[in-house]
C-alpha cells in the first residue's frame, strides 16, 4: 500500500519578544524550502485576511522560515502556533501556484563583468565558458532580501561556485548581477558587496510607483540572456526615462 503524503510541520520555533514568532519550515536552503515557505506563507495570509488567526497583523518569508507578528494583546503565541501547525498539517509543498518566467537581459562585457577575469583565473574556465554557463541557468528564486527587491537565487552549478571576496566592495553598483557559493544575486541598489560581478542587468527590480514594486518574487524564476552594450545601453535609457515595460521580461 502506498503511504500518504505527509503534510507540512513545523521544525522549530523561535520566539522574538511577545508580539513575533519565527517558525522554521525547512532545514537546509533550496527549492523545497522555498516551496514549503510559499505554500505556507500564501496560506496564512488568506488566513489572516479572512479573519481566521485573530491577532495577527502581518507574515514574511525567508529562505526556509516565516515569521508571524501578532498583537499579543488579541492572541497568546501559543495560540497562534496551534492555529498555524493546524492550518499547515494539511498542506503540500506542491500545492502552491507555479511561480513566474523571466528572462532578464545581461550585459556581459569587461566593463559590467568585473570580477570575469579573476573568476576565469581561478576556476579555470575562459570567460565566454563562465558567460554560457551562467546564462544557461535557470534560476529560482529562493527569498528577497538585503536589499529592497534584491533577489536570492539558486542554484548555481559546482563549477561556477566561488566563496564570497575576501575584501567586500564599499559600492557596487546598480543592477550589478554577482555570484557566490551557489547563489546569484541582482542588485538592486547601489550599496556595499562582497559577491563576484560577472555582469549587469538594466531592468530595474524595485520601482515604488509600481502596484508592487519588487519585480521579482519567491517562487519565480529567472533566466539571463546576453546583451550587447548598445542594447544594454538602450534598455538603461529606457528604465531611467520610466517608458521600459518590464512585462516583456516576463515569459510566463
Amino acid at each position: 500500500m502506498a503511504r500518504k503524503a505527509r503534510g507540512m510541520r513545523i521544525v522549530a520555533v523561535r520566539h522574538l519578544a511577545d508580539s513575533a514568532v519565527t517558525l522554521d519550515l525547512a532545514t537546509s536552503v533550496g527549492t523545497e524550502a522555498s516551496e514549503r515557505v510559499a505554500t505556507a506563507l500564501a496560506a496564512i495570509e488568506q488566513a489572516i485576511l479572512a479573519g481566521n488567526l485573530p491577532g495577527a497583523h502581518e507574515v514574511t518569508g525567508a529562505f526556509c522560515s516565516l515569521t508571524l507578528h501578532y498583537d499579543c494583546l488579541e492572541s497568546s503565541q501559543s495560540d497562534l502556533i496551534r492555529q498555524v501547525e493546524q492550518l499547515l498539517a494539511p498542506l503540500q509543498p506542491n500545492m502552491r501556484p507555479a511561480g513566474r518566467f523571466w528572462r532578464l537581459p545581461c550585459c556581459y562585457d569587461s566593463a559590467a563583468g568585473i570580477d570575469l577575469a579573476d573568476l576565469a583565473a581561478h576556476l579555470g574556465l575562459s570567460e565566454t565558458d563562465i558567460i554560457d554557463r551562467h546564462a544557461a541557468i535557470r534560476f529560482h528564486v529562493y527569498a528577497l532580501g538585503f536589499l529592497p527587491g534584491l533577489p536570492f537565487m539558486g542554484e548555481l552549478s559546482a563549477d561556477l561556485a566561488r566563496p564570497r571576496r575576501a575584501e567586500p566592495r564599499t559600492k557596487v553598483s546598480a543592477g550589478s548581477v554577482a555570484i557566490a557559493n551557489q547563489m546569484c544575486v541582482i542588485y538592486p541598489w547601489t550599496s556595499p558587496g562582497g559577491w563576484h560581478i560577472i555582469g549587469c542587468c538594466p531592468v530595474p527590480l524595485f520601482d515604488i510607483t509600481r502596484s508592487v514594486p519588487a519585480l521579482l518574487a519567491a517562487g519565480d524564476t529567472v533566466q539571463f540572456d546576453s546583451v550587447t552594450r548598445s542594447t544594454f545601453e538602450a534598455l538603461r535609457h529606457q528604465a531611467e526615462a520610466r517608458t521600459l515595460d518590464v512585462s516583456v521580461f516576463r515569459e510566463s
